[in-house]
This record gives structure tokens, sequence and C-alpha cells, in this order.
């Protein structure tokens, strides 16, 4: 059963799934219940490897008191790390081994063209969690011109159906990982 785990996790799942490139392999989890004859999970830490070998920790709740949303994302790597905050999102901050840190913003300086093509407001102005639906719903919309006019795109960018049954594997292998006292659970 996956309550916490399917409401959020999954899109957390997905986040660091597309974020990355990287796939889970296999993950560890504690998934908590409170409150008396809880059966779905409010609560859970998971150890997630990752295809490469890459490792990393996913943390959901829905009973951490005094928290809005608070989805934060970092992804350390060899040469720097990066970080981004929900409740900022419109910075992107980056750290470098050997250099000073950067804050990329939507429409601002050095951006890839992906990012720029998904920006529709003048660099200073925020942007937020509506348009991140619209970016979805365009890129969907795109695509499927594209396939109407007989042309082939190998990875379109959004959420498929294949994304959605990664979740549901994502789901089956912490509730069975949880069951089985954290044991590591291949994502099948």
């Amino acid at each position: 059963m996956g309550g916490a785990l399917g409401d959020i996790g999954t899109h957390a799942e997905n986040l660091v799934e597309y974020i990355t490139g990287l796939k889970i392999e296999e993950l560890a989890a504690d998934l908590g219940r409170f409150g008396k004859g809880r059966i779905l999970d409010d609560d859970g830490n998971l150890l997630l490897r990752m295809d490469n070998g890459a490792k990393g920790t996913m943390s959901i709740s829905q009973i951490a008191l005094g928290e809005e949303n608070n989805l934060a994302i970092r992804v350390y790597g060899e040469k720097g790390s990066l970080e981004w905050h929900q409740e900022n999102p419109n910075q992107l901050i980056t750290h470098w081994l050997e250099a000073p840190v950067k804050i990329y913003t939507p429409n601002g300086n050095d951006l890839y063209p992906e990012a720029l093509n998904v920006s529709r407001i003048p660099a200073g102005h925020p942007e937020g969690y509506l348009e991140a639906f619209a970016t979805i719903y365009k890129n969907f919309a795109t695509h499927l011109m594209a396939v109407l006019n007989g042309e082939v795109i190998e990875n379109p960018d959004y959420p498929t159906v294949k994304d959605g049954l990664r979740g549901m594997k994502f789901i089956y292998a912490a509730v069975k990982s949880d069951r089985n006292n954290a044991e590591w659970t291949k994502l099948k």
C-alpha cells in the first residue's frame, strides 16, 4: 500500500530519473504510518541505487508539521553540484569545485536553448507551478504535431505511460522493501 509514497513519492521518483537521466535500479525503504489504525504510509525515507552506480536518498512526508511543500532537489557530482527548491523556483544554484557559485534564473544569462524555450517572461519576473503544466502540455502538443506530420521523436519531453509504469514499479518495490525490514529491492 502506498499512501504518501504514491501521492508524492512517485513525483520525486520521476524527477530523480528525469533530472539525472539515470534510472533507479534498487531501493531500501523505511515507510512510516502515524496514527492508530493507519494502513497507508504517510512518511518515508529511502536509499536509492541508480543504474550507473550513483546513490541517492529520498525523504517524503505528509506529516512534517510546518512544511508547506519544501520540495528540494540536490544532485552532487565529481566537478560540482546543483540545488533547486520549489519554494524558490526561479533559482537553480550550482556549486563548482573550481569556480564560484552560480545562480541560473528563467530567461537569464548562459541558459541552454532547452531552458530558454520554456521561459515565457522576461528575466527577473517569477514563473511558477502552473507554467510547469503549460510546458508539459506544449511539449505533448509539439510531439503530437510531429507524429501527425510523419516525424519520429525518440524521447518526448513529457511524462509518458512508461513513466507511469516506472512510478508503479517504484511504489511496489518500496512497499516490498518496507515489509522486509528495508531490504534492498530491485525495481522490476
